[in-house]
């Protein structure tokens, strides 16, 4: 599950350890996300930010694919991974629409669904002594869908930085990560991270820009992926001068 804190302009939501401390991407998960990030966007005003931890070893172990292998049929655990695909895609798409700057602290592992999630924030920040972003899909068998294959078009530089995250499979460590330009930062320790994303965030909070100036750019960035997404962008016609 996940915890929503307010800060004055700032959102602090936080991946809950419990029993799972990998943190994978279920049905539950994805509604309480998706709950926490339409309550912040109703909460919102100008100039707020929203900074997403974790705790534990893993930031996000991907989709619960255990969920799905306990399905009582083949039919069945199709449904539910199709399931899990769709809650993924309303998931990047209530990050995508969020009117605030997002950021991720990244403190341990993110594979495969949890690369997704840490890649649907404006910002990366990454644990330099411990965790690797990794995409499984292709060590799985699993192909990527086509909404997050635009996600890492939009997000990621062409040419070997997408080869080596996609196709080689590689598990990618912070200064690595850095220097492909998938993360904009990596500090030392849990708190290290934490700590720089609020810092980061308390920053853009001062800018106090328009909440909705700041999404329409945001869209207009990514344009093929927001057309997958159903997000349609719209005219902002009273600008500050």
């Amino acid at each position: 599950m996940c915890s929503l804190e307010k800060r004055g302009n700032l959102f602090i939501l936080t991946l809950i350890t419990d029993q799972d401390v990998e943190h994978r991407l279920n049905p539950n998960l994805f509604t309480s996300i998706i709950s926490a990030l339409s309550k912040a966007k109703a909460q919102s005003t100008r100039g707020s930010a929203l900074v997403t931890v974790s705790h534990g070893k893993f930031f996000s172990n991907g989709l619960d694919l255990a969920w799905v292998k306990a399905a009582g049929s083949n039919q069945e655990a199709q449904q539910r991974f199709d399931q899990l695909l769709h809650c993924l895609n309303q998931l990047v798409l209530a990050f995508i629409s969020l009117p605030m700057p997002t950021i991720a602290a990244v403190n341990g592992h993110a594979a495969a669904a949890g690369v997704v999630l840490a890649l649907s924030h404006d910002y990366v920040l990454m644990r330099r002594d411990r965790g690797v972003l990794y995409m499984s899909d292709l060590d799985l068998g699993i192909k990527i869908p086509e909404p997050f294959m635009a996600l890492f078009r939009a997000k990621l530089s062409p040419g070997s930085t997408r080869r080596d995250l996609l196709l080689r499979g590689l598990k990618i460590k912070g200064e690595e990560a850095v220097k492909m330009g998938i993360v904009d930062a990596v500090h030392d320790g849990e708190e290290g991270v934490s700590e720089a994303a609020m810092k980061m965030a308390d920053g853009l909070v001062k800018r106090n820009w328009d909440a909705q100036v700041y999404v329409e750019i945001r869209k207009g960035l990514y344009p093929e992926l927001c057309g997958m997404l159903g997000l349609a962008t719209e005219v902002i016609a009273t600008p500050r001068l």
